[in-house]
């Protein structure tokens, strides 16, 4: 008899492409990874891995296998959410990965109120971009993921996922308060007149990068990133410093350092956050409670 376990594993090398992306992706030893792998290869009888240099690779059996487990695993996911749905029962292990301003603006207080309404639950929380957290939920390494879109790139949503959106959340232009358009807080202005920049942002890959670098291009600004940082907070320190511009989202973007200005831009900027989870899951009731307490903190989020 195959085990669940290990054909999670094989699925999860197959499509990172080593055991040590893979150990990373479940949270687990390099060591232990090849282990359930060998394990793997006595119950179903075959060689599934073959040393290359330094590395291994996986034999075609172990592609074949792979895609099996795709489907066997997500029967065994769908039987247990239909199990726990009979129960109705609020609990386990629950795998939410965020985006970090999310966390801050949603993920925390939704968490505390799990927390407080079902002490059996246990939800693990990890920080991902956009870019990270969908392909890791289609694989099943996490169970619940909240990611964004911006108004003019929205979100492809693959096959085998819900959504629901939590909110809309707007976006300003941070400044050095000696820019000459850090005056215009009270009147919105036009990313144009912000020009080429330098920009501060995310990493190119980073949803945001390429969000921003596809907008200006868009109005026909090729723009310069001097800087770049993925956390928000940092970005607003580099702005201080006179160094760039950001566009911040409002959505935990928590306190304004000194020697910031922001600024509105029109036509305004926004993006919309979601829930997703696989449709497998779908009658889970840990995944039910979850997203109604994201909703519930998205309803209170000071975003506007």
């Amino acid at each position: 008899m195959l085990s669940l376990e290990r054909l999670r594993v094989l699925r999860a090398v197959a499509r990172t492409g080593s055991v040590t992306a893979a150990a990373a992706e479940l949270h687990v030893t390099t060591s232990a990874v090849s282990q359930q792998l060998a394990k793997l290869e006595r119950e179903s009888g075959t060689a599934l891995v073959e040393r290359s240099g330094r590395g291994i690779r996986l034999t075609d059996s172990a592609h074949v296998l792979a895609r099996h487990a795709d489907a066997i695993l997500a029967m065994a996911e769908r039987a247990q959410a239909d199990v726990d749905a009979q129960a109705g029962a609020v609990a386990g292990r629950l795998v939410l990965a965020s985006l970090p301003t999310a966390t801050r603006g949603l993920a925390a207080p939704a968490l505390r109120r799990l927390a407080d309404a079902h002490p059996a639950l246990h939800v693990e929380l990890t920080e991902a971009d956009t870019t990270e957290s969908i392909p890791a939920l289609a694989q099943g390494a996490v169970d619940l993921v909240i990611a964004n879109d911006w108004s003019n790139a929205p979100l492809a949503t693959p096959d085998g996922l819900a959504k629901t959106r939590l909110v809309e959340d707007i976006a300003d232009v941070a400044v050095p308060a000696g820019h000459a358009l850090a005056g215009a807080r009270g009147a919105a202005v036009r990313l144009a007149q912000l020009g080429t920049g330098p920009w501060i942002c995310g990493a190119p890959g980073v949803s945001c990068h390429d969000w921003l670098a596809f907008t200006l291009r868009s109005a026909g600004i090729e723009p310069r990133f001097a800087l770049t940082a993925n956390e928000y907070a940092t970005q607003l320190s580099l702005v201080a410093a006179g160094l760039g511009f950001a566009v911040m989202p409002r959505l935990g973007r928590g306190q304004v350092p000194a020697g910031v200005r922001m600024i509105a831009v029109q036509p305004t900027l926004h993006r919309n956050i979601y829930a997703l989870w696989r449709t497998t899951t779908a009658r889970r009731p840990a995944i039910g409670a979850a997203v109604s307490a994201l909703r519930e903190a998205a309803s209170r989020a000071d975003n506007a």
